[in-house]
């Protein structure tokens, strides 16, 4: 008999131990569900007593404004709501592309950079994983976690899996680009050719030079030169990176809200904040590269459509990849993925922490971790985006705690 089954049964037979059964002992826990195992748990009259004050206590607590919030933006599904989250994250950070100036600095916008920092370890400390290897809490009934060493096995892995893909992606786009890399907020990689445009220096995309005119005004003119082959490359590979990111992100927006409702909307607020940096940072890179600002903000939108097609793919997963979703047809005990009860649809949830984790810790934070030979300024620098960082935090924080 293996432990899982040994666990069941002590706890069924305390429960249930006058109730007639077909078949008894380990041959019944075989033949059961987890569903069915967890119906015949909820039958215990000690587990029906915690439920009953658990359910008073949740019934006489008020709602926050969090939760009122999130059931108006969310009000579908888990397919719907994760095709609004799609557009939620998607459509307000394109359109403030209109009204960034074609010589923005990536690297000024550190602080939003720290706060999206913040806000993605967050998301996946205090939600992704609790969510993933204990599940989400029930505000009607008493919960019991099932210990399933195997299962937590396979979790970490795909956790594990999700953060070396983002490596290999990291790895081949530096590979193919010679070394420049592919920075989430693209603060150090090409910082400096934002700060040459945005000073009026030669920058080898086009000459700047300005000449007297009049009573002390000054005159700019601009002599265009052609742009470095390279560095158009750099552009097409951005983009072709930004695609796959935000496939990642549409897949991070399925599992989530197929996980529960609360862990969909937080993903969203931190995926929200993480692409507002994300997208003007690209949107200066690709205009430096030679872009006009519409075919830069084109561009962007293009990629936008990525989120869109990894939420599709994770919604089909969910659905037919034997998820378990609604309650319906739940795998049996030991017959899922390597001897689990575990589904495809549920390795899409730690899949994306790991991406989070990657992200949030290799991607961006050796960004924050550079420094100038100003040490006061530089202190000063670092204090903001430590308060940053723990706003970000906080926010998922208090997001857990009240909901």
């Amino acid at each position: 008999m293996t432990r899982l089954a040994a666990l069941w049964l002590v706890l069924l037979l305390t429960c249930v131990f006058a109730a007639p059964q077909n078949v008894t002992g380990e041959h019944a826990l075989q033949a059961m569900s987890l569903d069915d195992l967890d119906t015949q748990l909820q039958t215990c009259p000690i587990v029906q007593q915690l439920s009953a004050v658990k359910h008073a206590h949740h019934a006489a607590a008020p709602s926050s404004f969090t939760t009122r919030a999130f059931a108006v933006l969310f009000p579908g599904s888990p397919a719907v709501n994760a095709l609004l989250a799609t557009l939620y994250i998607s459509g307000p950070p394109n359109f403030l592309l209109a009204l960034c100036p074609t010589n923005i600095d990536p690297s000024s916008l550190s602080v939003m950079v720290a706060f999206a920092v913040g806000g993605l370890l967050g998301d996946t400390l205090f939600h992704l994983l609790p969510e993933i290897f204990l599940g989400e809490d029930e505000a009607d009934r008493a919960r019991f976690v099932l210990v399933e060493p195997n299962r937590n096995l396979v979790l970490g892995l795909a956790i594990l899996v999700g953060f070396m893909t983002f490596v290999a992606m990291d790895k081949g786009l530096r590979i193919a680009t010679g070394g420049a890399g592919h920075d989430h907020s693209h603060g150090h990689a090409h910082g400096g050719d934002a700060k040459a445009v945005a000073t009026g220096a030669d920058t080898g995309n086009g000459e700047v030079r300005s000449r007297k005119k009049g009573k002390g005004k000054k005159e700019v003119v601009q002599e265009e030169k052609e742009i470095n082959p390279s560095v158009k490359l750099g552009g097409y590979l951005n983009l072709i990176a930004d695609f796959t990111h935000n496939i990642t992100d549409g897949l991070a927006m399925s599992a989530s809200f197929y996980a529960s409702p609360t862990i969909g909307a937080t993903t969203t607020v931190a995926v929200f904040f993480h692409e507002i940096p994300h997208e003007v940072g690209d949107f200066a890179l690709l205009v430096q590269s030679g872009f006009s600002k519409r075919a830069a903000m084109a561009s962007q939108f293009v990629t936008a459509l990525g989120a869109l097609m990894g939420t599709l793919i994770g919604i089909a997963i969910q659905e037919f990849g034997g998820g378990n979703t609604d309650g319906e047809a739940s795998m049996a005990r030991n017959a899922g993925l390597w001897g689990t009860s575990l589904t495809w649809g549920d390795m899409l949830l730690p899949f994306t922490a790991g991406t989070f984790l990657y992200v949030g810790t290799v991607a961006v934070i050796p960004e924050l971790l550079e420094t100038g030979p100003n040490k006061m300024q530089e202190l000063r620098k670092t204090l903001v985006q430590f308060s940053a960082v723990a706003v970000g935090a906080g926010i998922m924080l208090y997001i857990s705690w009240h909901d």
